[in-house]
């Protein structure tokens, strides 16, 4: 009976102990994660507009899907997801393995491609904004010599989303370093015995590249179609400047320009937040959000868990 008290009292000590260690996790994830998705939770039942509560039931949940403006938005989201990650994800890769192939100046060309994903990011969005305005930007100016007339990258429905697509090629910094360090672990001895068999390059690229940095592309398709549900900045920055929206007294401006062609939906979720002060249709927005990022976090979770398994 001595022995028992004297286990279970050692086993309350280490609980004590283990809690005391696991606080500050534990403060700040009560603080920062469970307390406002729970509140989120509460206020999407809820029309909030920071006033007045009121309680609506499922209403806030019914009108999602019959908003006519929740559907573009998150039309336009999708369409970057599967047109700008995608994009990316090649763009980065074949420009990693040009400059891990160049044999003089490579330092030179790293340097060049990785210094756009340093610029913040509503610089960067201004500065191309202007470098792509058909009217008074440089590359209209350089193609008008030759007879050549560049579309309204922002300013025309057709071409907007395309803009924002080479906004996001063009800080490709990012993804190009982590695909130059997978590249550079793949052993020089594989491509050497390839060569000797005769192997050309793309037979060389699609046998040994491919499959070594396969993990490398998996992180970087999953972590871009998050960061792309996510897209926010960069469309309203390229919206706002495009449409000569001012912060004047009176004047209004609606995210989405032109004709709501970039409108996404963390901008709709903005929107409806934090100018229209639907706290509670608001909520409702980012729960939807919240799920679909946790759903590709499953995903990318399970992708590592398979190479894993694959390589051990």
């Amino acid at each position: 009976m001595v022995t028992m008290a004297f286990r279970r009292r050692a086993q309350r000590r280490n609980n004590l102990r283990a809690l005391l260690y696991l606080s500050p996790w534990l403060v700040g994830f009560s603080i920062f994660f469970a307390y406002p998705l729970i509140s989120t939770v509460y206020f999407s039942f809820q029309r909030y507009d920071l006033f007045t509560l009121e309680p609506v039931g499922l209403l806030n949940y019914r009108y999602f899907f019959k908003d006519d403006a929740t559907w573009t938005s998150i039309k336009n989201t999708l369409w970057l997801v599967a047109v700008m990650v995608p994009l990316r994800v090649l763009f980065g890769l074949g420009v990693a393995q040009l400059v891990t192939r160049l044999k003089a100046g490579a330092g030179v060309f790293r340097t060049i491609f990785y210094l756009p994903s340093l610029v913040p990011l509503v610089a960067g969005t201004l500065g191309f904004v202007y470098l792509l305005n058909p009217s008074t930007g440089p590359v209209q100016s350089i193609l008008g010599a030759v007879g050549i007339q560049s579309p309204d990258w922002f300013g025309d429905p057709a071409w907007s989303k395309w803009g924002l697509t080479l906004l996001a090629l063009w800080s490709i910094g990012d993804l190009m370093v982590i695909f130059m360090a997978s590249l550079l672990d793949v052993p020089r001895q594989l491509y050497e015995a390839a060569a000797i068999d005769g192997a050309s390059a793309w037979q060389q690229f699609f046998r040994i590249t491919l499959p070594v940095v396969r993990p490398v592309i998996m992180f970087a398709a999953v972590t871009g179609v998050i960061q792309t549900l996510q897209y926010f900045t960069q469309a309203m920055v390229a919206a706002r400047v495009a449409s000569g929206a001012t912060d004047s007294a009176g004047s209004v401006f609606t995210p989405g320009y032109p004709d709501q062609s970039t409108l996404t939906f963390p901008e709709l979720l903005f929107e409806q937040g934090f100018r229209d002060f639907a706290m509670g249709y608001a909520c409702v927005l980012a729960l939807v959000l919240f799920v679909v990022s946790m759903v590709f976090t499953v995903i990318l979770l399970r992708q590592f868990r398979g190479f894993a398994e694959e390589e051990a």
